[in-house]
Order: C-alpha cells, then structure tokens, then sequence
C-alpha cells in the first residue's frame, strides 16, 4: 500500500483529473519555474535597456550599504528577525506537520476500519450471487452498496467491476456504475492501477472533486474484492469516498493560527530587540558625540550619569577621564603660552642689547687693521658671531608668531621665475666658493601666481642654502614646473643625502642630520622649520626625499590662486636619475 506524504502546513496536495484521467500536477515543476525565473533575471541584468534603471537604484543601494555600516541598532536587529523567523518558522513547521498528520492519520485509520469491514460484507454477499451475468444483479450490487455505508452521512461507496467474454476470438471490456452521482472525477486513473493488483491490495488518496454538489475534499479508498467467480470475468473493485472537509478547514485553522502567532512573536522579538539595543546603542552614541566635541576643542563637555548600572560607571569614568584631559590640556596651554611668550618677550629684550654690542662690534671690526693679529682675529669672530646671534633672534621671532597665529600673508601676483632667479644669484657666489655649480631648470617666462613673495623667496634661500652645505662639491639643480591648479619647485643636490625617516625629521626645530657636528657650523636648526610653516600658511606642501649617497631633494608645491587647495604636483618627488626597486619588501633606490 502506497500513501502521499503531506507537504508541511497543510493537506497532501488533492488532484485535480486532468486529460485522459491524468492529474495535472507535475513533479518539479515549481523548481523548473524557479531556476527559469534565475535564468531570465541574468540575462536582464546584461540587457543595455535595463542599465539606466541600474545607475537610477545605485545611489538608493550605496545609501543602504551605508546606513547598514553606520547603524548597529538595525545590524542588531535585522540579524535578531533573521534568527528569530528561522527558529518560529521550523517550530511552527513542526507544529502544524504534527497537528495536520495526527489529525489525518485519524480520518485515514476510521476510513480504513470501515473500507475493511465493508470489503468482507461485499465479498460476502458477492459469493451469494451464483452467476453475476443475472438481470437481477445490478439491483443487487445497489442495494449492497447502500448497506455499505453503514448510515454515515456524507460517505459515498461505488464498486467497479469488469467482465470479459469471448466470442470469435475477439475481447471486449465494459464498466458499470451506480445511478446517480457521477464517481469519474473522484477516481484517478493512478488511484485505479495501485488497487487493480493483487487480491486485498488497497490504497487511497486525497482528492478534490466536484461530484454535482460543489466541489468538495475527499478521502478516496480502493480495495479490489477478492470474489474467485468474479474474477474470473475481470474482478471487482469496491471504492470508499469520506468527505474531510472538516479535517481541512481544521487544518487551515491550524496553519492560520501558528503563521499568526509566528509572525506576531517575530515581530516582538524585533520590538523587544530594538528596545535593548537602543538602550544600549544610545549611551554609546551619546559618548561618541561627546568625545567628537571633546576632539573639536569644546572640553566642557560631558555625559549625563543616571542611575548606578555598568552604563553609569562608563558615564562616570568618561567624564573623569575627560576631566583629567581638560586639566592636562590647559595646563600645557598654559606652559605653550608662557613658552611663547617666553619667547617673544627674551627675543624683543635681547634686541637692544644686541643693537648696542653690533655697533660696538661693527666699529671694533673696521678698525681690526690697527689690532695685533690675536686681536684682529677676535673682532671677525666676535663679528661672525654677532650675524649668527641676529639671524637666530630673527628665526625666533619668527617662529614666535607664527606659534601665536599672528602671521599672516601678503599675496600679490609674482613672477616665480624672477623669485628663483633672484635668490640662486644671491647664493651663486656662496656655491662658487665651495665649487657647487647652480643649475635652474625652468619653462618659458613668465610663471605668475599668487603667493607671498618674501615668504617664497625665504623657503627657496633656505633650500638652496641647505643644498649648497651638504652638496659635496656636487652640481645643486633648481627645478620649476607648473599646471592648470599648481606649481612646485625642486631643489636637487648630490651629497650625502638622507637616512630612511630623516625626510620627516628634517623639518623639526633644531634637528640636525649629524648629532655630533658643533654649534658653532651651520645653520640655526629653524630654516626648514620656518620654511615648512611658510608653505602651510599658503596652503602648499613642503616635502623631501632623499637616499644615502645619493642625495636628497626637497619639493615646494604651492596652488597658483590663493585659497586653492592641492590635489597633486607638478614634479615628482622622487627624482628621475632614481629608480625605485622593491626587493624581499624592501624599497631601495638605485641610481638609472
């Protein structure tokens, strides 16, 4: 005996008769449809037409991948409803498949006990009818039916038998059927060739059938009757039809109640789980605000401590701890400022001083030719030392401003090529003593921006004062390029050039590329610190580059309006006679 399964949360699927006896339904046809349905949303994806509604829900897409990102109240949430729907929907699975089989399995054994009963009661009296080719047994196999349905209401019972004679060898098969209503619908031709099989086999099956009273559920049993006279003419088959459409409606009942109760306990678990996480979610938002306005400068900002839970205790030590950054904040404002000031006010007062030692310095070193040679000696030193203590009270006072944000820019429309010009002639006669050749590269005349001509030319004297030093005797190359939004100038030397991280360093206050060269050489320490500050107040860049025997060069990049802002360079950093190679991880320049 053969049973349908039942699909989950409802009945087995009834048949409706289609053409020749045939259901309708066909296996796997719901996965064909689907895995045609994938076919044809790929190939639309690739259809020219379809791209600008494409570019139209690509910004809504990028807006949603965002706010999923930024948001871990919905992440929270979504993930929760995911879960819990999988969780709601295989109980209410199991629920339903459990209620739906019991309650079948009840209708099926009643429908069984009787189909049993009335299958001995028709081979019983079938047996009492000595030759079924009587007139009188069609009334006969009626009556016999109607006492088969026991006085159930609502059960209809046909029998089908086949008798087969032979007559010039030809063969002829016929049916009979009870008056009244018309069986055919209910009866599948599959139903028919599991109960023709051996005797006592049976089956059933549920079907959904119009039988002249609206269509209606029903339980259909076969049986063949085992009846040895009979089956000699063709046998006889009995068929029980149990009306289940109370069973149905209980069952859709079933299936109605666990989607509603699984729905209405999804979404409370979405309430209840949005509840927690905003809960949850808002302090640490709160705090995030908080320290972004701490970051912006606003340090009297601080969280609202309610209650005594673990929220409470963040809220309570942030503001602690944003208490203790306060106080450390100003105070290092304070000793910024008092440094500054330091600053500013020992530079002014050594001004006069200063003033008064250079003109007794300055007489003592025009008379220096009526000194004794020790003498002598002294006044140069005393002048040379003089001009260094200027420049670095001149240096310091710089810096003092711009440390105090009183500097300020003076940019007019300037020749870049007159600037460059100007300051390699001024420090041509320095190179020449030292046997450095001054090369200026340049494009065609005239190179006009915006800029702060004093500022510009003390970045670039500071630059090619430094290249010059540490040249070696090598040619020092000035190099000036320009586009629609930018120019830069390089200053390129061959000396000994800079460790790995010296590019970074050399623009701090007082740095020098060898710790143990004296005091008494070279420059202040705060050119390239003042150059560097130059160039923000521009708003350009100021970068170096350079390689252990290879040299070093430094890149000015400043925009050709004033307020421009920069997205690139003119000149590359890193000169062209370098070649950069990579080898294990490593960078490494080597000469082209």
């Amino acid at each position: 005996m053969t049973t349908p399964t039942p699909t989950p949360f409802e009945l087995p699927e009834p048949r409706e008769p289609g053409e020749h006896g045939q259901p309708s339904g066909v296996p796997g046809r719901a996965a064909q449809a689907r895995a045609t349905l994938k076919r044809l949303v790929k190939k639309a994806a690739r259809v020219p037409a379809l791209r600008p509604t494409a570019r139209r829900l690509a910004p809504g897409v990028r807006q949603a991948r965002r706010i999923w990102r930024r948001s871990l109240q919905l992440r929270m949430v979504t993930i929760t409803l995911l879960c819990s729907s999988l969780l709601v929907g295989g109980f209410g699975y199991l629920i339903a498949k459990s209620s739906t089989d019991r309650l079948l399995a009840g209708a099926e054994q009643d429908a069984r006990r009787q189909v049993m009963s009335g299958v001995k009661i028709a081979e019983q009296q079938l047996s009492a009818i000595p030759n079924p080719e009587s007139p009188d047994t069609p009334g006969n196999v009626i009556r016999l039916l109607s006492s088969l349905t026991g006085g159930q209401e609502g059960v209809v019972v046909t029998m089908r038998f086949t008798r087969v004679t032979t007559a010039s060898a030809l063969s002829s098969t016929g049916s009979a059927w009870p008056q009244g209503l018309d069986l055919r619908p209910a009866i599948t031709e599959e139903l028919e060739r599991e109960v023709t099989g051996p005797p006592g086999y049976r089956s059933f099956q549920y079907v959904s059938a119009d039988l002249g009273d609206g269509t209606h559920t029903y339980l259909v049993w076969g049986s063949n009757v085992p009846t040895p006279q009979w089956r000699l003419d063709g046998g006889v088959e009995l068929y029980y039809l149990f009306p289940v459409d109370t069973e149905v409606e209980v069952a859709k009942d079933i299936r109605s109640t666990v989607i509603f109760v699984g729905v209405a306990l999804v979404l409370l678990l979405g309430v209840v789980t949005a509840l927690v996480t905003r809960a949850t979610v808002s302090p640490v938002r709160v705090a995030a605000r908080t320290a972004q306005r701490l970051s912006a400068g606003l340090l009297d900002q601080r969280m609202v401590v309610d209650g005594e839970d673990e929220m409470a205790l963040l809220a309570d030590a942030f503001n602690q701890m944003a208490a203790n950054l306060q106080r450390q904040i100003v105070r290092l404002e304070e000793m910024s400022r008092l440094q500054r000031r330091f600053t500013s006010d020992v530079s002014h007062e050594l001004r006069t001083p200063l003033t008064t030692v250079r003109m007794a310095a300055d007489l003592l070193y025009a008379q220096r030719e009526d000194f004794d040679p020790a003498s002598a000696r002294s006044a140069e030193l005393l002048q040379a030392e003089l001009d260094r203590f200027e420049e670095l009270l001149t240096d310091l006072l710089e810096i003092s401003r711009f440390d105090a944000g009183f500097a300020m820019l003076d940019s007019e429309p300037t020749d870049l090529i007159t600037v460059v010009r100007r300051v390699t002639e001024r420090l041509e006669s320095v190179a020449d003593r030292v046997g450095i050749n001054l090369e200026l590269v340049s494009p065609d005349p005239p190179v006009i921006a915006e800029i702060d001509p004093r500022r510009v030319e003390r970045i670039l004297r500071n630059l090619v004062g430094n290249a010059v030093d540490h040249g070696e005797g090598r040619p020092v190359t000035v190099t000036l390029g320009v586009d629609a939004r930018a120019i830069a100038i390089t200053v390129r030397d061959h000396g000994v050039g800079l460790k790995p991280g010296e590019e970074k360093l050399v623009f701090n206050r007082f740095w020098r590329a060898d710790p143990s060269r004296a005091r008494q050489t070279g420059g202040t320490g705060l050119g390239l610190s003042i150059s560097l500050e130059d160039a923000r107040l521009h708003g350009g860049w100021l970068e170096a580059w350079g390689s252990p025997g290879q040299g070093a060069q430094f890149r000015l990049t400043l925009p050709v309006r004033a307020g421009g802002r920069l997205s690139g360079s003119p000149l590359p950093l890193i000169p062209a006679d370098v070649t950069v190679v990579r080898q294990h991880g490593n960078a490494a320049e080597v000469p082209v």
